[in-house]
């Protein structure tokens, strides 16, 4: 009888045992919105990352006077090792928050890649993966993507998506189409001669841009999720049919197309519409949302203010990024933002719209794929689809 006690008191031990570790491993992949509040998140990896080689649609987005001009392969040790240290002290300070922090698997970045299409020097990194992985609600779409030379780099992200979709049985694993990216993807005239920022700022307004209409093209970083509705930006990497690819995919959702007459490389949209909570956004002030496009956030109470000024006149060396990635910031919850540190005027701005900053040293990381919002991706947010727009 005892024997039988003791035997049934282990069993039940063994099952809470089983059931802590399963709770402690448990993932939910659920996110509707960039603001709700965040409980698991990828930090990206400043690994092997290689200055790409040229490329058309990666030469059309180098300004003419860049120090990245003529430039590729690996970047330098002591600045890898700079960046991954940022980014493992921003990992802690999300993890000493109770927010749940995945990497991704680096792979060699420095070697040729090739297509039965094209021939690449060198692929890119895993620094921001916010590129490359969407989440919206419980489904991580992976992007198209419009370099070759990041074509491969879901890579990185693969081993993550498995241990997802093995563990949250609710959880939607997609990839969009992979595109050819052959020449007829890119338009020659961006490469024919030297543009200039006003012919550049002129071919943004006109909606012209060095991706064609060839095939579906986007990359993730380009699109905002308010709820039910999704924001998308129309610019280098993401094209109409590409814009077009998501609304058929995400058929309960509205998908709306936006631009930015004043940014001459419109690349990613996290550097000028950035949503802070329900109802608030900061725009980049030289690369205001045209009148006709704010019509949805007026009709629906949104405020729409001019980010504050960079604290700096120029963007670290070999960065691809301009001074706005000072607005590039990752919100954790309604009230707490995360901040880069030196970007005091942007913190005194969300300071004084409410919201408690988190100063985060970042800075020289840009240089390996943008900010605090692009070197991470959404697992989860704690929050239900709403819709925030329901006057059309």
């Amino acid at each position: 009888m005892e024997l039988k006690i003791l035997q049934s008191f282990h069993l039940a031990q063994k099952i809470i045992l089983l059931k802590y570790k399963m709770n402690k491993d448990k993932i939910i992949v659920n996110s509707w919105n960039e603001w709700d509040p965040l409980k698991h998140v990828i930090v990206g990896r400043a690994d092997g990352t290689c200055i790409p080689a040229p490329e058309p649609a990666l030469d059309a987005k180098v300004p003419e006077d860049s120090d990245m001009r003529g430039k590729f392969g690996p970047r330098t040790k002591d600045t890898v090792d700079k960046a991954n240290q940022l980014l493992d002290d921003f990992s802690n300070i999300l993890i000493k928050r109770g927010i749940k922090v995945d990497r991704p698997l680096p792979i060699n970045f420095n070697q040729k890649t090739s297509t039965p299409d094209w021939e690449a020097e060198t692929m890119f990194g895993c620094m921001p993966p916010r590129d490359v992985l969407l989440t919206v609600g419980n489904e991580i779409l992976e992007a198209t993507m419009s370099y070759r030379c990041r074509w491969f780099e879901y890579l990185c992200y693969r081993p993550l998506l498995k241990e997802y979709y093995n563990k949250d049985f609710n959880m939607r694993h997609e990839s969009a189409p992979k595109p050819r990216l052959t020449d007829a993807d890119y338009r020659k005239d961006y490469l024919s001669e030297k543009i200039g920022i006003q012919k550049r700022l002129k071919w943004t307004e006109d909606k012209f841009f060095v991706t064609t209409e060839e095939e579906p093209l986007f990359d993730a970083a380009d699109v905002l999720r308010f709820g039910k509705d999704l924001v998308v930006q129309h610019g280098f990497t993401t094209n109409l049919k590409g814009i077009d690819w998501l609304k058929r995919h995400y058929k309960d959702h509205r998908v709306h197309a936006v631009n930015f007459p004043g940014d001459p490389y419109p690349i990613h949209i996290d550097a000028t519409f950035t949503p802070i909570k329900e109802g608030l956004i900061i725009n980049n002030p030289q690369r205001r949302l045209p009148k006709d496009q704010r019509k949805m956030f007026e009709n629906n109470g949104w405020e729409i203010v001019d980010a504050a000024q960079p604290a700096h006149n120029e963007p670290p060396p070999l960065c691809y990024s301009s001074v706005w990635l000072s607005m590039n910031v990752l919100v954790l919850d309604q009230k707490t933002v995360c901040v880069e540190k030196s970007e005091k005027y942007q913190a005194e701005q969300l300071d004084k719209l409410g919201m408690e900053v988190l100063p985060v040293e970042l800075r020289d990381a840009y240089a390996f794929g943008g900010g605090l919002h692009c070197c991470t991706a959404d697992v989860y947010r704690e929050g239900s689809l709403k819709d925030y727009f329901p006057n059309q």
